[in-house]
């Protein structure tokens, strides 16, 4: 099947923000890209939106406006938003005990964790012991009772590693303890960022979404697992004890919330890796975060708090399961050697396969790039960087010409 063409990219971009669509186009001349989307807004306008390529490699539809496709744990960070919705309503505190609000919670070494060190992947609940599988997810009682008694592999505080799977069910409990109303962190989403900012994005897909707007995932081949990560990463993978295998791979893995006949598992939620929806809706939510919240009624505290450095465990930022330093705060990943992104007070979340999003307060950006070819690189993808790159180049020249306008002005 021939690649796509110009024919097949749709949407617009501001003036001087040119680059971005040649680096798109580029993309799928370049870089093997199948289907996907980018958008950004700048001081909360929308100067970047952009679509193409196919939705479905085998029938050949193409990616439409309102194509949408599984992100995995660029999910992450639209749950994180929830978490702070909930900061910024005084629902809860980010210091505080979880217990405070879960009292289940404190057993098995669980009654000294904090709110703030499950999210930045140092409670040690990377894992369950118990069986979970699609019935237990679906049952969020039986769900919640599972996560009181598993036992922490460390003393809160002590490591960090990635909860890939499992933080997500926990801030889901945390959230139907704290909401007044009890909802699910799928429903206060959708009510409270979703619908209010008119995105298209579900942690919790409805039945009425049909497979016609949802884009198919492509694997990437077995030598691009195997050569695209790097050894220790690749060993950890297929070594059952390890922690990058019991966090991202076993009980429950990733394959719960996929559906082979209807794309993803409807009416199901996963906060860490189950969420779909476009590229406009990740930029527009991030967006109104870089411009200080007031959309969504977040208050200032809470936007600085997203800011501020994230905080290390007592083994520094190393984490178990990647195998090398990565930083997390409040839930959402901040920008470090290792994954790079925006300026420092930046706060997003990458996905499995080459998705990102983030917001950048200091340039007032919300970014959001989603694809249906999913590539391995643990660094970031070639293709959202070549994206974010052109942005940067742009930003640059935008910051030059002002600068050089004031000189003119004084």
């Amino acid at each position: 099947m021939a690649r796509p063409n110009k024919l097949l990219i749709g949407g617009s971009v501001s003036r001087g923000f040119e680059p971005v669509r040649d680096a798109f186009l580029e993309n799928f001349t370049r870089r093997n890209e199948l289907g996907g989307a980018c958008c950004i807004y700048h001081d909360g306008e929308k100067v970047v939106d952009l679509w193409g390529g196919m939705r479905d490699r085998h029938s050949g539809e193409p990616w439409c406006e309102d194509t949408m496709v599984l992100v995995h744990s660029t999910t992450k960070g639209m749950a994180a938003m929830v978490m702070a919705l909930a900061h910024s309503r005084g629902w809860l505190d980010y210091d505080e005990r979880i217990s405070t609000y879960w009292p289940e919670f404190a057993q098995n070494g669980k009654e000294r964790i904090t709110v703030r060190q499950l999210l930045a992947h140092q409670a040690g609940l990377f894992a369950f012991d118990e069986p979970v599988d699609r019935d237990v997810v679906a049952d969020l009682d039986r769900l919640a009772g599972i996560m009181a008694r598993q036992r922490p592999a460390w003393e809160p505080g002590e490591r960090q590693a990635y909860h890939a799977i499992s933080l997500g069910f926990y801030q889901g409990e945390l959230i139907r303890r704290v909401d007044p109303a009890h909802r699910t962190l799928g429903r206060v989403f959708e009510d409270e960022i979703a619908r209010p900012l008119g995105v298209d994005f579900y942690i919790r897909v409805p039945e009425t979404v049909p497979n016609s707007r949802l884009a198919r995932l492509e694997a990437p081949r077995l030598w691009k697992r195997f050569f695209g990560m790097p050894p220790s990463v690749v060993l950890a993978s297929i070594t059952k004890s390890s922690v990058l295998y019991r966090s991202l791979i076993a009980n429950p893995g990733t394959g719960f919330y996929m559906d082979p006949d209807r794309v993803v598992v409807r009416n199901l939620e996963a906060p860490s890796g189950g969420g779909v929806g476009t590229a406009r809706a990740i930029a527009r939510a991030y967006g109104v975060f870089a411009s200080g919240g007031r959309e969504l009624g977040i208050r200032t505290e809470t936007i600085e708090a997203l800011c501020a450095p994230a905080t290390p465990s007592r083994h520094g930022f190393y984490d178990e399961c990647f195998h090398g330093a990565v930083k997390f705060s409040l839930g959402f990943m901040k920008p470090s050697e290792s994954v790079p992104f925006g300026h420092p007070s930046a706060f997003g979340s990458p996905g499995a396969g080459g998705s990102m999003g983030y917001a950048d307060p200091e340039e007032r950006i919300g970014y959001g790039y989603v694809t249906n070819r999913m590539d391995v690189h643990f660094e970031g993808d070639p293709r959202d960087l070549a994206l974010r790159e052109a942005m940067a180049t742009v930003l640059q020249a935008a910051r030059r010409e002002r600068q050089h306008a004031d000189g003119r002005a004084s």
